[in-house]
């Protein structure tokens, strides 16, 4: 039986398209895990905190907690990864505290108390709505605040060294796009090539002028380490590179302990790093 090519590219066609039209969901239904529910509160650790609430550009409202501090340290604005809420970065913020920072966190639309439904010019959103929060409303300077995004957060807090001044970046298990991440998922291997670079972190970094410290544990399981020397070789100067021997991609600050949060903070108060062997 003849092969009717006509047919054959049209159907090639059709399935191409649709693949197209409905690869936004299938790529959100990967990227985003959120939760609603809070499983505790700033309050149940004895932590000092305001609760926020504020609007992203397009009206979404948002949630976040502020964790103030006497004085004039920086203000981390931390931009959390895809899955969870604020609650369960508690932990996470207590210990930045200990060591003297500021930090300001929110959930993106969709997460914990925060509404509507994640996407990528969605959290985008978020995350300048969250920065503008810190300059309009609590009139911290632009160069007292830090974006710091762990994995799909280092996305975020790149678009937010991008489109606003900041004082540095901190990004930490970072990927490079979500089509070079589907280059490491079966799924999607031989599609790959023909997917659209969503996520485009390692172009982003090109453009960021301000210091910036990439940190990600060696052994990483989610986002491969190549990528985060990839982001650091793409970057600008200044730069520095924190590589954390043993540690997988959600306890980078378990593994790396103390020197972790001490060039963390070194970073953060003099945007530099200081008697420490990083790359």
């Amino acid at each position: 039986m003849p092969i009717n090519w006509t047919w054959l590219i049209l159907l090639t066609f059709l399935l191409a398209a649709s693949f197209y039209f409905f690869y936004p969901k299938i790529e959100n239904f990967f990227v985003f895990h959120p939760d609603r529910s809070l499983e505790s509160t700033p309050e149940n650790g004895g932590l000092n905190y305001e609760d926020v609430s504020f609007e992203a550009l397009d009206g979404t409202k948002l949630h976040g907690w502020f964790f103030p501090l006497p004085g004039k340290e920086p203000t981390i604005l931390f931009c959390h990864g895809n899955a969870g809420n604020i609650s369960h970065r508690i932990e996470n913020v207590k210990l930045l505290l200990n060591y003297g920072l500021q930090v300001f966190i929110y959930d993106y639309r969709g997460y914990g108390r925060s509404e509507g439904r994640p996407s990528e010019a969605g959290l985008y959103q978020d995350g300048l709505a969250a920065y503008d929060y810190l300059v309009d409303r609590k009139k911290i300077p632009p160069d007292r605040i830090i974006p710091f995004g762990r994995s799909l957060g280092a996305a975020v807090a790149m678009e937010i060294a991008t489109r606003r001044d900041v004082r540095s970046l901190i990004i930490e298990s970072a990927f490079t796009s979500t089509k070079d991440m589907a280059k490491n998922m079966f799924l999607f291997q031989l599609l790959s090539p023909f997917l659209p670079p969503h996520y485009n972190n390692l172009i982003k970094i090109k453009g960021i002028t301000v210091p910036k410290l990439i940190i990600h544990g060696e052994t990483d399981e989610i986002v491969p380490f190549s990528m985060g020397e990839m982001l650091y070789e793409a970057a600008n100067a200044s730069k520095y590179f924190f590589p954390i021997p043993g540690a997988g991609h959600n306890d980078t600050y378990f593994v790396g302990g103390r020197r972790y949060f001490q060039i963390f903070s070194d970073f953060a108060k003099n945007s530099r790093i200081e008697a420490h062997d990083t790359r």
